[in-house]
């Protein structure tokens, strides 16, 4: 949505940080909640503030008692061998590897990521985990706690923030997203068991003892293709997700642990059978 538009559909009135906070109350956040959110700016309308608007709006239901999470990405730092979108020639890999600079929690910007959580990671009092391509962000009571010791292998795993937030009975909130950006669906991935699921190799650049080194961690070969899938079942058969509008977007809110759970029986049955018929 442009920006003219988005002027447009708000008629009489913009998009505020006290009309974003109504809504979100609306919806069903709560003071202590730890929460994780996905994000679209543009689908709230002309916001009044832009993301600083969300963000205060989010921390101020919130309140002192909660956690707010954000993923803070940064698939960039990665080996180039696997760049598809767009890829790069063959000949520059080796010096890309030797030559991109290190993840730097605070210089590191996201990618592709959205406005929301760009803006959060630099807050004051904000801790983002060390994790050089899937860090996540988080302020609040519990911020440590999540982001404190994010495992390298298999880092959207039970070593992860997103692993925490599960401990810690958190709630998901898609705010203008749909479950294709829903994270906490790669932690059902790495608990569920189907064909297929294998272990990769990949790398990145990180500071080690004070000097820059390309690191090699493992990880399983995630796949968000049938997310939406997942999450429409989560919706339909638990009654667990709440809908509602924040300023023109569409918000989900959920609580995680169950979305898991009922995630990694999805799985489990279903990429079985999908295996099953690819082999007929």
């Amino acid at each position: 949505m442009s920006e003219v538009d988005a002027i447009k559909l708000d008629g009489d009135q913009p998009v505020t940080v006290s009309s974003l906070a109504t809504d979100f109350a609306a919806l069903g956040l709560k003071p202590g909640m730890t929460l994780i959110v996905h994000s679209s700016l543009s689908s709230l309308g002309w916001v009044c503030g832009g993301a600083v608007a969300v963000i205060q709006a989010l921390e101020s239901v919130l309140g002192s008692d909660g956690t707010l999470v954000m993923p803070t990405h940064s698939g960039d730092l990665s080996d180039p061998a696997g760049w598809q979108h767009p890829p790069v020639p063959q000949v520059w890999w080796e010096s890309i590897r030797q030559t991109m600079p290190a993840f730097d929690p605070d210089l590191t910007p996201t990618r592709d990521m959205g406005a929301i959580p760009e803006c959060f990671r630099a807050q004051p009092g904000v801790r983002r985990s060390l994790h050089p391509q899937v860090s996540f962000a988080a302020w609040g009571r519990q911020a440590q706690v999540i982001t404190g010791k994010h495992a390298l292998d298999f880092p959207l795993g039970d070593g992860s923030p997103l692993a925490r937030i599960y401990d810690l009975d958190g709630w998901v909130l898609l705010l203008g997203v749909g479950h294709d950006n829903n994270t906490s669906l790669h932690l059902a991935e790495h608990r569920a068991t189907y064909p297929g699921k294998r272990s990769v190799q990949l790398g990145a650049p990180l500071m080690v003892n004070g000097q820059r080194q390309w690191v090699e961690f493992q990880d399983f070969n995630i796949d968000a293709d049938d997310f939406m899938l997942i999450g429409a079942a989560f919706a339909l058969e638990t009654r667990l997700e709440l809908r509602g509008p924040v300023g023109h977007a569409t918000a989900r809110l959920m609580p995680q642990r169950p979305l898991v759970d009922y995630a990694v029986g999805w799985l489990d049955q279903n990429r079985r059978l999908r295996s099953e018929i690819e082999q007929l």
